[in-house]
């Protein structure tokens, strides 16, 4: 991260990165997930979640530590961070929000926002790629910036209003964009307003020695896999835990 990212990151608990898949990229992941037998996205968002994507194709599994992505999840987890789980989400229009969760307080132990010694240490974060358009007038996701830090947990008349409420923002972040963000801060999925499908997929790190998830996710079957990527895939554990920055001391 740059000094303005970092900041806005600190400030805000997210941050979009926008272009980081070029078009050719993009038109082939949903090229792949348009050629998939998924059921049609249901009406509310927990039923409009789907997996197994990393048996589609190498252009998926790039995803898993993409060379843009990988410095910022350094910047905010530290080195030796793992896959905690993945999925991905499809909505179509009239899809119903997904409730705001998350928060600095009350205190949740695998989800924590904490800044020591000159850096940021977080639980689980998430990097959300958007293979479409999302923003204010569409839907998708949004969250209570700062809400990462805050030491009141959230009142129900905010979490009741959700999108309308003026503490929430819904952030642009176009086709190609990725957002990265911390599961300290309190979040969730507006409704979908537009016309064409939702497509975004969420892979979720933890730091090295811990797991949010009791079954660990483990490697797609009969796909070849990067030793960084097959690094992403070891259980929690911290002692003498392997560099995903070749060698680089995170």
């Amino acid at each position: 991260m740059n000094e303005e990212e970092r900041y806005l990151f600190d400030l805000r608990g997210y941050l979009v990165i926008e272009d980081v898949l070029p078009d050719a990229e993009l038109a082939e992941l949903n090229r792949l997930m348009d050629s998939q037998t998924l059921a049609p996205p249901g009406d509310d968002t927990l039923s409009a979640r789907f997996g197994g994507f990393l048996a589609w194709g190498e252009v998926y599994r790039d995803l898993l530590d993409h060379d843009r992505i990988m410095p910022y999840l350094k910047t905010v987890l530290g080195d030796g961070f793992r896959l905690d789980h993945y999925y991905g989400i499809y909505m179509r229009e009239g899809t119903e929000s997904l409730r705001l969760h998350g928060g600095n307080t009350p205190y949740d132990p695998p989800e924590f926002f904490q800044f020591r010694d000159g850096r940021m240490y977080n639980g689980l974060t998430v990097a959300a790629w958007n293979l479409t358009d999302m923003g204010p007038a569409l839907g998708g996701f949004c969250a209570v910036p700062g809400s990462h830090k805050a030491n009141y947990a959230c009142p129900e008349s905010i979490r009741a209003a959700h999108a309308a409420h003026e503490a929430v923002v819904v952030p642009e972040a176009p086709a190609g964009s990725v957002v990265i963000f911390t599961e300290a801060l309190t979040h969730g999925t507006a409704a979908w307003k537009a016309e064409y499908q939702r497509r975004s997929l969420l892979f979720k790190y933890s730091p090295g020695q811990q797991s949010w998830s009791a079954n660990y996710t483990q490697p797609p079957e009969g796909v070849d896999l990067t030793p960084r990527q097959r690094l992403l895939f070891e259980q929690p554990y911290f002692n003498s835990r392997r560099s995903l920055f070749d060698g680089e001391q995170g």
